[in-house]
This record gives C-alpha cells, sequence and structure tokens, in this order.
C-alpha cells in the first residue's frame, strides 16, 4: 500500500487499541495489541507520518532510532541490591530503567497527555546483544523488568534487506506477533503532500513530467545509486532559500540530496528551463489580468512540456494563496472561542477584560508548550497557536496603552482589531477570486478543452485546500469548466458507443 493508506490504517488501528470499556479499560488488553511494523524503503515518510497521526489523535509520541542502541540503554544498566530471602540477606542484580521508558514517563509528566505512540525506527537493524530481546519486547511490551506504560501504543519500522546491510531479518515467531504492513513509494500521494508543505514548484512541476525519476534505487559500478522522497523535500527547502538569497542552484548543490547522475542531469536542466519559462510568461502578471497575447501564442505553440510546466507554475501561485486564505480563516475561527469569552466578561462592565486577557495568553502557551512537548501538534497547528497568541498579545498590550481595560470599552477595542484582520482576508479572497477568473481565462485562450485545462480542475478539485476553497467561497469558473469538461468526456462517451455500433 502506498504511505497515506498506512497512514489510515494506523490510524484506525491506534484508535481501536485506545478504545476502553465502562470500566475505563483498554477493550484489547496491551498484551494482544500487536506492534505495528512498518515495512518500507527508507526516505518514503515512515517518521513523517507518524508525527502526522500523533498530532491528528492529539496523542503524544516518543521517537527512537534503534540503530543507536546498545543493549544497556535499551534495557537499563545493572546495579546490586541486598534483598533478603527468609533469614538470608543476598546481593541480587537489578536494573535500571530504560532510557526509552524514561523517555516515556517524561513525556508524560512534562506533557500532562498519558496516550501516546512509541515509535522505534529501524527495529530490525538492532545489535546483535540486544536482538535476543526484542521477541519479549514485542510480546510483553517490557524492556528489561520496566513495562511501557498502558495507552501507549508501539509502532516500530524498518528497511527491506535490499536496502540495510544491518537488517536482521525476523523469524515467524517474532513476526507473529506483529502487525505488518508493507509500503512502497507512491508519486500521487507524495505529491499532496508536497502541496501541504508548499515544496519547490520546480521540483513538483518536474515530477509531474517525469514521475519515474521520484524514487529510484539501484547498484552501480560506483556503488548504490538513489533517489529518496526524502531526498526531494530536503532539495526543495534548500532551492528555495538559495532563490531568496540570488545563489545558483547547480549540479553540485543538487548532487548533495540526489544520488543519481541521471536524475540529477535531468532535473538540473529542467530547472535552467523552468526559470527560463517563468520569465518568458511572467506568472504574476496573467494572474493580475494583464494577459498578453505574445504569452498566450507562446503557450499555444509551446511543447506538452513546457505546457505543463505553465499550468504547474499557474497551480503553484494560485494554490500557495488559497492555502494561506484557508490558514488564515482557520486561525480567526479558532480566535472567536476566547473572544466570546471576552464578550460575555464585558457585558457587566464591572469585569478587567485586560486581566482575563492576561489569562488567556497564559493559558493558551502552556497548552501549546505541553503539546509541543508531546510532539501532538501538527505544522499548520503550531503556526495557527502562534497566530492566535501574537493577536492576544498585541490586543492586550493596545488595551493598556489606551487604558480601556474594563467591560464594554475594553472589549470594543478588541472586536475592532478582530474586524480588521476579518476584512483583510475577505480582501485577500476578492484578490483571489481574480487571479482564479484570469488564471482560467488564460488557460482557455491558450489551451481550449485541452489536456492542460483538465489538468487544472483536477489539481484544483483534489488539493487539500484548493477544494475546501472553492466550498467555501466558491469560484464561478471552476464549475463552469468543471461541467463544460464533464460535458465532453460524455459526449466522447457517445461517439465511442457510436463507433461500436458500426459493422
Amino acid at each position: 500500500m502506498n504511505i497515506n493508506a498506512a497512514k489510515e490504517d494506523i490510524k484506525n488501528t491506534i484508535k481501536i487499541y485506545l478504545k476502553k470499556d465502562e470500566f475505563g479499560d483498554y477493550r484489547i488488553p496491551v498484551v494482544r495489541q500487536r506492534p505495528i511494523f512498518l515495512l518500507g524503503a527508507p526516505g518514503i515518510g515512515k517518521t513523517a507520518i507518524m508525527e502526522q497521526i500523533a498530532a491528528e489523535l492529539k496523542i503524544a509520541l516518543v521517537s527512537y532510532s534503534m540503530t543507536h542502541h546498545t543493549r544497556q540503554s535499551a534495557l537499563g544498566l545493572p546495579f546490586i541490591k541486598e534483598k533478603s530471602y527468609g533469614d538470608m540477606k543476598y546481593d541480587v542484580s537489578e536494573y535500571t530503567m530504560s532510557e526509552i521508558i524514561a523517555s516515556i514517563y517524561e513525556t508524560m509528566e512534562q506533557s500532562g497527555v498519558k496516550e501516546g505512540i512509541l515509535f522505534l525506527d529501524e527495529i530490525n537493524c538492532v545489535s546483535e546483544t540486544l536482538a535476543p530481546s526484542m521477541l519479549q519486547f514485542l510480546q510483553y511490551k517490557v524492556f528489561g523488568k520496566h513495562a511501557v506504560p498502558e495507552g501507549w501504543v508501539i509502532v516500530t519500522a524498518g528497511n527491506p534487506p535490499m536496502y540495510n546491510k544491518s537488517v536482521r531479518e525476523f523469524d515467524v515467531v517474532t513476526l507473529d506477533r506483529l502487525k505488518v504492513i508493507e509500503v512502497e513509494a507512491d508519486y500521487e500521494t507524495w505529491k499532496q503532500y508536497a502541496l501541504d508543505r508548499n515544496m519547490n514548484p520546480a521540483i513538483t512541476s518536474f515530477l509531474e513530467i517525469k514521475k519515474e525519476f521520484f524514487y529510484h534505487m539501484e547498484t552501480t559500478a560506483k556503488g548504490r545509486s538513489y533517489v529518496t522522497a526524502r531526498g526531494w523535500e530536503d532539495l526543495s527547502e534548500i532551492i528555495t532559500l538559495y532563490e531568496e538569497e540570488g545563489l545558483t542552484v547547480d549540479e553540485s548543490v543538487v548532487d548533495q540530496y540526489l544520488r543519481n547522475d541521471t536524475v540529477i542531469k535531468e532535473f538540473c536542466a529542467y530547472y535552467d528551463l523552468y526559470q527560463k519559462y517563468k520569465h518568458d510568461y511572467k506568472v504574476d502578471e496573467i494572474l493580475a489580468g494583464h494577459i498578453s497575447e505574445l504569452a498566450v501564442e507562446k503557450a499555444k505553440k509551446a511543447s506538452f512540456d513546457e505546457r505543463l510546466s505553465l499550468v504547474g507554475m499557474l497551480l503553484d501561485k494560485v494554490q500557495t494563496e488559497i492555502k494561506e486564505v484557508i490558514c488564515t480563516s482557520d486561525y480567526l475561527t479558532e480566535l472567536m472561542t476566547p473572544l466570546r469569552a471576552l464578550k460575555g466578561a464585558a457585558a457587566g462592565n464591572d469585569k478587567n477584560i485586560a486581566d482575563i486577557l492576561k489569562l488567556q495568553i497564559e493559558g493558551r502557551e502552556k497548552l501549546a508548550e505541553n503539546m509541543a512537548k508531546a510532539n501532538a501538534l501538527t505544522k499548520q497547528d503550531k503556526l495557527k497557536n502562534k497566530r492566535i497568541i501574537r493577536f492576544l498579545n498585541e490586543t492586550y498590550k493596545e488595551l493598556l496603552v489606551s487604558g480601556k481595560t474594563m467591560g464594554e470599552a475594553a472589549f470594543a477595542v478588541v472586536k475592532e482589531r478582530f474586524d480588521r484582520q476579518v476584512v483583510d482576508m475577505k480582501q485577500q479572497v476578492s484578490v483571489l477570486s481574480g487571479r482564479l477568473h484570469y488564471m482560467f481565462e488564460f488557460a482557455w485562450t491558450s489551451f481550449g478543452e485541452g489536456n492542460e485545462m483538465l489538468i487544472l480542475v483536477t489539481e484544483l478539485t483534489a488539493g487539500k485546500y484548493s477544494s475546501r476553497y472553492i466550498g467555501t467561497y466558491g469560484c464561478e469558473d471552476y464549475h463552469k469548466y468543471n461541467k463544460l469538461l464533464m460535458i465532453t468526456e460524455r459526449q466522447n462517451d457517445m461517439k465511442e458507443s457510436i463507433m461500436q455500433l458500426e459493422l
């Protein structure tokens, strides 16, 4: 299965493992909760989905790479303890708590979150001295003499032997105690993740044309040659920063992240072309409604790869802006909760709104800190919390400066600040509606009912943020061309049916 399907499978399993009966006991006893074993090639996002699952389920996450552990660090260090048996005293070997188990208790104590995921990566690459203890751990959830606390689900991950010389293949006895999920690299799944992470558009456009280069692994005369999803993501971040600083992106830079000569040369050649397309077509001018005949004629005569790159540039611009609008909308929606509490407090004119606001700030900061310690926040949640805390802080300072700290007068200051941000967001939506219109107008003028228009509609439909945006704010052009393309599709189906009737 692909990584996204694996994520949903793991998420559902964790929900079931954490399900309790009427007495608060787990429906599936801990001993029967099979640890999950995620088996797949390196760099396809196994670790990333664990962070997403923990954040979405609002539970804690403790991660360890087992290749870094010796028997002592995993099981604990031995020490001598005197014990009495009958009338005799004996020196007995005991073990300190495992570093891994201790980390779980520390996370619970610091965050206040009592349920979570213990994620052990590269579980099939443990040292020879630690290997015999792993069977006991996988069956009884115990390291040494210390058990994994109840409410903590064990998820493990590893690479198949073909990718890692250190892999120790599990025997049937071990595998029979695991819930095994095999994962394969899948570009279409990664593409949605790439959009969510604002990957550099040159990379996503290139992979849209050269999907076969998304994941590549082979052994050559020079050694192991590889290209992974992780490599593309890290390269994306570097390219974006290089572009901001005006630095040159060449083969020497790309070679540090992609380890395949063919892919490096192909991508670098495409990257140079992509920069030329950006200069020639002036995407920002198209989206602003300044559609020149020269750009339209050039697009009409362009090769399919060039057209695909142009569509990618247009989509990247509008989808980035759409994501910003949706994130702002989510932030303002959540901000309304503390502001409604302020409104209720302000009604009697006898409450100090500034003091209440200060308590709200402290409470939200503490909650954000606890969730961060538990690794239970998505990147978007972290940003949303920062924006809310910033708004509350700035409003608090404004109240103190204005001297309006009591009752309805104070809340009027808060409301005015909030309303300004709502107006700004509505202005963003208005501008974005125009940019979407001009994008469709340019695409229709240049490509008509061709594949390029189909790609625009399909990508907007599939996009997590764009589908939400269209559902919330609408887009006449999207619905118009979506309907038109569906009609054309039906007409083609009818023509095929008619052709089949001919003798």
